[in-house]
């Protein structure tokens, strides 16, 4: 396969981590044949500094005419006065509209070696595997903003067309796992979670090995907690999706080791490490890869069709998880380049055993 992967490494650690996911795709298509040509771009507050825009065109041009995006991180302190009008996280906001990209998937697995660093009992944390899709480009992120002197309004609003999409996504995801799915809505207050219910109970009736359950947001931020294990697939909007995959990250122990995936209805997608741009540790090469380098994982999957190549590449880093020495939000005291050539090397010996 030959494929065209655009890399924007963003801000803070993004670079230092989407380069370690080049490398580990470099490694996979050099053992199975495949060509990955990458197209280094833009984006946010490094794309402010040399453009004066969050998102240049050439990078919009780049993405358009890729066959994956692969990013970094977005924003950091330089660029953060909430008064600016032209702010990093604009760009990100701005690049996943102009995609088409409404669907954000987050799995969620706990690794036995890390569920000692997670501030739920270990007990809780037994058969987590989570996938969070969450609509992304809809909701208050993209309505109406409005300042009328001490009063500010933000539009929260959603179509049945936009709710009817993500949640076919979901439960095409969810037929593939358990066949359990739960949406995550405000029924008892807000409109538009009346609105997203009704049309996902209709979706689902069209697919009849997927069951659904409804649960409040509220209760559900409780029950990531107290019962992680009880769920499956979860599908809700922008703004709750927002949260609470920020919430049940705390599961996995570190933000470092979540990959997710934005897609669209083509095959086309962005790939990105759930954790922010962390300027505090910038360029100091300890931070840690493994989000970046799954998120290559589902790249492969979703929008290259290379599921044995995905498999492979989680398999690597599940080795380095069991046995490798760790970055330091895991405990450890390795660096990305020690992380990123222990994942090489597990991709390599998995090769020889499987000649």
């Amino acid at each position: 396969m030959r494929a065209v992967i655009t890399v924007i490494g963003g801000d803070g650690i993004g670079p230092e981590v989407t380069s370690a996911a080049v490398a580990v795709l470099g490694e996979i298509g050099s053992q199975h044949g495949h060509v990955f040509e990458f197209n280094e771009q833009l984006i946010g507050g490094s794309a402010m500094d040399r453009c004066g825009d969050p998102l240049p065109q050439a990078t919009i041009d780049a993405c358009a005419n890729s066959d994956a995006v692969l990013l970094g991180a977005v924003g950091g302190p330089k660029w953060s006065d909430p008064h600016a009008k032209i702010r990093p996280e604009q760009g990100l906001l701005a690049l996943r509209a102009k995609l088409g990209v409404f669907a954000n998937l987050r799995p969620l697995r706990v690794h036995p070696r890390l569920a000692s660093l997670s501030p739920l009992k270990a007990g809780n944390l037994i058969g987590v595997d989570l996938l969070f899709v969450r609509e992304l480009t809809g909701g208050a992120y993209f309505g109406k903003k409005l300042r009328e002197g001490d009063v500010a309004i933000d539009e929260c609003r959603y179509s049945v067309a936009e709710v009817e999409r993500v949640v076919r996504r979901a439960c095409e995801l969810a037929r593939g796992r358990t066949g359990r799915l739960t949406s995550v809505d405000k029924a008892n207050v807000l409109e538009t979670s009346r609105l997203w219910r009704a049309t996902t109970e209709r979706v689902v009736a069209e697919y009849a090995d997927v069951t659904v359950e409804h649960q409040l947001v509220d209760s559900m931020a409780m029950l990531l907690l107290t019962r992680p294990s009880a769920y499956d697939v979860i599908v809700t909007e922008n703004l709750f999706g927002d949260i609470l995959t920020d919430e049940a990250a705390a599961l996995a122990g570190s933000l470092g080791v979540l990959p997710s995936a934005s897609l669209g209805s083509g095959r086309l997608g962005v790939y990105e490490p759930i954790h922010g741009s962390a300027p505090d540790i910038a360029g100091q090469g300890i931070a840690n890869p493994i989000g970046a380098i799954l998120s290559t994982a589902l790249l492969l999957r979703h929008s290259l069709g290379l599921e044995a190549e995905a498999r492979l590449l989680e398999a690597a880093v599940d080795g380095v998880l069991e046995s490798a020495e760790l970055t330091r939000d895991l405990g450890g005291t390795a660096g990305t380049r020690e992380v990123t050539a222990a994942v090489l090397a597990q991709l390599k010996t998995r090769r020889k055993a499987a000649a």
